[in-house]
């Protein structure tokens, strides 16, 4: 089969493989005690859930996290969308960060009135909100003790932000006594929201792979172009700002965890108030050595944005970065990224368009980071990377008519 209709049957086999090799929601085993459907308010915090190993039973963990909204009625979401069994947990504490693993002001979470919850495999909950009022910009501690975790964990692997745990339950306690071992992973935790001080305020969902995870930038600072966006738009309508990036994610397919197309939804369109998505992938697509064309990677972006428009949100598309330099690459793969960037600033697949391509390229060697932003391996930024990243956002083009 050859020419346009060839390329379309083939562009259409590549969805539809994509989609099709998702792991399929898992059957619940029982029913939650917390609320499995939307939250009210708007994201402050949230990261994306892959598969972690198992760190044992009777596990406390006090996962510190920075909000980017400020509001009442906190709530959390916890997730066993990676478990192959209910995940019971007894105990959840929210407070405000202190020195290392100390807390102050730390209170109780409910599910339904009770404080405990459990989780049946593949599915995720809302806590019931927790009176009072959290600042924008305050680092968070939610901690949780789960007594019989077994099996695959559901977590964030490269949190970019110490955190803590402790044997037994040790979640009501602020004191950091308990909290012997540090991890830079977040445990069971996807999500937390607030009711923003302001109606009107929404959240921007930065949807991406290791660059908008933050690799290669400094961490306990939070300086991934998430972050230092969330600093640009503090005081604008869209002051939530939420990370859902994955180290070697792809757009059409596994690796790095569930693709783009198959995590959209969790990820993204499930938490409330986003307004937009900046969509930040297609690197690992190319370099993975596939055989993936413009015309496929385009046929992509085009199913997230039209599941996005769906939802009512914008959807903001970042150009591709250089990586040449970076073992993977390939003049092949180089041409597809050209194309890619050509079509997404010139074909309106978007509703607005991001040129990380053109923050990050060097001008005389445009296939390659600038030297000033490269963190060493060709691929990722550095923390003034990062910066020209977040500098690269056009705020104004952010919101749509949707």
């Amino acid at each position: 089969m050859t020419g346009r209709l060839g390329r379309a049957c083939r562009t259409a086999a590549v969805l539809l493989a994509a989609l099709a090799v998702q792991t399929p929601p898992l059957p619940t085993a029982a029913h939650p005690t917390g609320d499995t459907g939307h939250a009210l308010g708007v994201v402050t915090w949230a990261t994306s859930a892959g598969r972690l190993d198992h760190d044992g039973a009777d596990r406390s963990y006090r996962l510190v996290v920075r909000t980017s909204v400020g509001g009442s009625g906190l709530r959390v979401r916890l997730s066993n969308a990676f478990g192959d069994r209910p995940l019971r947990v007894t105990a959840v504490h929210a407070g405000l960060s202190e020195r290392g693993a100390a807390v102050r002001d730390n209170r109780r979470l409910a599910f339904h009135g009770r404080p405990s919850v459990t989780i049946p495999r593949g599915a995720v909950v809302w806590s019931d909100p927790l009176p009072g009022h959290v600042r924008a910009g305050v680092l968070l501690a939610v901690s949780l003790h789960t007594p019989d975790a077994a099996g695959p964990a559901t977590g964030h692997a490269l949190a970019l932000r110490t955190s803590y745990t402790a044997r037994g339950d040790h979640t009501a306690e602020e004191s950091a006594a308990p909290f012997t071992r540090t991890t830079h992973s977040w445990w069971y935790l996807d999500a937390v929201s607030v009711r923003p001080d302001h109606p009107a305020t929404g959240a921007v969902a930065a949807l991406g792979d290791s660059i908008t995870d933050g690799r290669a930038s400094t961490p306990d600072r939070d300086l991934r172009w998430p972050d230092l966006l969330a600093k640009r738009l503090a005081r604008t309508a869209l002051a939530g700002v939420v990370d859902e990036g994955i180290s070697g994610n792809r757009v059409l397919s596994e690796g790095g965890g569930t693709s783009a197309l198959g995590r959209l939804d969790r990820d993204v369109l499930e938490l409330p108030g986003v307004r937009t998505v900046i969509l930040f992938e297609g690197v690992n697509d190319l370099k993975a050595g596939t055989g993936v064309t413009a015309a496929d990677l385009i046929a992509g972006y085009r199913e997230v944005v039209r599941r996005a428009h769906a939802a009512g949100m914008c959807v903001t598309g970042a150009t591709v970065a250089p990586f040449r330099g970076w073992p993977e690459w390939s003049p092949a793969a180089e041409d597809v990224r050209q194309e890619v960037n050509h079509r997404i600033r010139t074909g309106h697949v978007f509703d607005a368009v991001a040129d990380f391509d053109r923050a990050l390229r060097d001008p005389r060697h445009p296939e390659r980071l600038r030297a000033a932003y490269d963190s060493g391996d060709h691929l990722h930024p550095d923390d003034r990377g990062m910066r020209a990243l977040a500098d690269a956002v056009d705020l104004a083009r952010l919101r749509c008519d949707r």
